[in-house]
């Protein structure tokens, strides 16, 4: 990924996710941030992963760049996992200290005809048919020990809701890669 994030610009983009969590589930306020490097200013889709214990607590992510600028959409996914990710209950003021943050600031995604082209652990995959679609970041491999097909089975049914070979045998399905820099606090 060209323009690629140093270890300043990671710190401040941590720095406003967990704040931005904080200071919403204290006072129901998202802060606004100021002396933003201009390179955090870039139109970027991110996701952010909260976790407590290890263990998921929170994931919601924007694939698609927006109007917003990078660190504007690390602050509203932060907020997202944090209060919207239907899979949990909105995070607590006293589990605020356990939670850990990653965030992934990714590439835009590009089309590609041949799900055998996908680089596991390189690639984060969108998959869609009509109204329906799914994705899965890079690092869901690497954490899942995965095969290939095992990947894109999962992110068929689970993410999708479309059979599992889907991405094998069905011309209506598309795929989307797209890479990720992941990192954490």
């Amino acid at each position: 990924m060209s323009n690629v994030l140093n270890k300043k610009q990671q710190q401040k983009l941590s720095h406003i996710a967990r704040t931005s969590v904080e200071n919403y589930i204290r006072s129901g306020v998202k802060p606004e941030f100021n002396g933003i490097d201009e390179r955090l200013k870039l139109k970027q889709g991110a996701f952010v992963t909260l976790r407590k214990q290890g263990k998921l607590r929170g994931c919601i992510g924007q694939i698609i760049p927006s109007g917003k600028a990078l660190w504007q959409v690390v602050r509203d996914m932060a907020v997202a996992a944090a209060v919207e990710d239907n899979r949990f209950l909105p995070v607590r003021a006293e589990e605020l200290e356990e939670l850990k943050y990653e965030i992934s600031v990714l590439s835009a995604p590009r089309k590609i005809n041949n799900w055998q082209g996908i680089e596991l652990g390189k690639h984060g995959v969108i998959i869609k048919k009509g109204l329906r679609s799914g994705v899965f970041l890079p690092q869901v491999a690497d954490e899942t020990g995965w095969s290939k097909e095992e990947f894109l089975s999962q992110l068929c049914s689970q993410k999708a809701g479309l059979s599992a070979d889907c991405y094998k045998n069905d011309a209506d399905v598309e795929l989307e890669v797209f890479t990720a820099q992941v990192f954490g606090e």
